[in-house]
């Protein structure tokens, strides 16, 4: 008897030990969590959480993978990702959770399911569909860096098209930005490559629109030529009804004419604010989906813009809607000068400065400011649920 105790008790202590040190040995540390996952012909990314956005916000894979995020909150509140009918469980800040979210045959999207993150547009979409990286992610942001005017002439051709989600000049939407000074002059070709009729008016030229703005069938071309005799960011755009659709679709654009005395500045960025519809049924309600600078809703948050400290920065701004007003601002920063609508509204201010710059559709203008200490500037349609949507983006200053 006693040896048959001897041995039970030997066996529930060598339990123990085995619990014990399974325990110790699997215990990590308190800024990692991980789900039990197999490795097996699993596709694993990592992903890092910045304010409020997943970096990378989407992935494109071959239909039926199997998919493990490693997720990273690096932000300063709790986060998680509700994806394919899987849940990561909340992600303190400094976190990291490894999950696998099954196995992917369709796009999906997922989202942060904290109130008000999605709308914020904390989403994060899986792509099935063979759209490619480029379409899934943002590769690359569009270079918002504006370079000095050159010439006196400015000769190009453009081609349009209409054969994708987004209409084009030059391949582009919105279109190039042109850029010359006062008495410079213009001579833009426009070849239209689409299956129907398009047009284009420059809001800086002042010219009979009988034949530069009259339609253009597909297989012809229009020569569009003009001297720019007042300064200021001015739209272009398609003119052919619905015009609303036209210029949703993204065949719009901005020229700027330098005012005669501009300040010397150490950068200068152009941002073409929007709206984006994924339905152009929608487009005459007004029911859009996201907003953007430049094309791309968040770009510049997944790739913001480098500056340094002490250096002083110029934005010019066009909104070119369809409908929206825009609000600039940019969170840390007050505006020394302010130049809207072919006007300074304040210039080298020292004692006073401008929150924001007010634009209504068609409207545009710039703001200049210094940064004087390193951190990340965010910049901001103060219409907030449109920087919600997609209108904002940040600059991050180095010593």
């Amino acid at each position: 008897m006693k040896r048959t105790e001897s041995l039970a008790w030997g066996l529930i202590a060598l339990v123990v030990a085995v619990v014990v040190g399974l325990t110790l040995a699997f215990s990590g540390s308190d800024t990692t969590s991980t789900q039990a996952v197999s490795s097996e012909d699993a596709t694993t990314i990592d992903v890092d959480i910045q304010g409020m956005s997943f970096v990378p916000a989407s992935v494109a894979v071959e239909p039926g993978t199997r998919l493990v995020l490693n997720i990273t909150n690096s932000d300063t509140q709790q986060h998680d990702l509700k994806l394919g009918g899987e849940h990561s469980g909340r992600i303190d800040p400094g976190e990291t959770v490894t999950h696998d979210f099954g196995v992917f045959t369709e796009d999906t999207q997922g989202w942060c399911t904290i109130a008000g993150h999605k709308a914020m547009g904390m989403t994060f979409d899986v792509v099935t569909s063979g759209k490619g990286e480029e379409e899934a992610s943002i590769g690359t942001a569009r270079d918002a860096t504006l370079q000095p005017a050159s010439g006196e002439l400015h000769e190009e051709t453009w081609v349009m098209h209409d054969d994708g989600d987004s209409w084009t000049f030059a391949d582009q939407a919105p279109g190039p930005t042109l850029r010359g000074k006062v008495g410079d002059r213009f001579r833009i070709t426009v070849e239209n490559h689409g299956q129907m009729s398009h047009s284009i008016d420059f809001h800086a030229g002042e010219v009979s629109p009988d034949e530069v703005m009259r339609e253009i069938p597909p297989g012809d071309k229009v020569v569009y030529e003009f001297t720019a005799r007042r300064s200021g960011i001015w739209m272009y755009h398609c003119g052919t009804m619905p015009m609303s659709l036209h210029i949703a679709k993204g065949m719009a654009g901005a020229l700027i004419i330098d005012p005669p005395d501009l300040s010397p500045v150490d950068a200068e960025y152009a941002l073409v604010a929007h709206e984006i519809y994924h339905d152009d049924d929608s487009i005459p309600a007004g029911e859009y989906d996201a907003t953007a600078f430049n094309g791309t809703p968040n770009q510049y948050v997944e790739h913001p813009i480098e500056a340094h400290v002490g250096d002083t920065v110029r934005v010019w701004v066009l909104d070119v809607g369809p409908d929206n007003p825009v609000s600039f601002h940019v969170v840390g920063e007050i505006f020394d000068t302010v130049y809207k609508e072919g006007a300074y509204s304040l210039r080298d201010a020292h004692d006073t400065g401008s929150q924001a710059l007010d634009l209504l559709a068609a409207q545009g203008g710039f703001v200049e400011f210094t940064f004087d200490e390193p951190g990340t500037y965010s910049f901001v349609n103060h219409q907030m649920t449109d920087a919600e949507k997609g209108q904002r983006g940040q600059f991050v200053v180095r010593p």
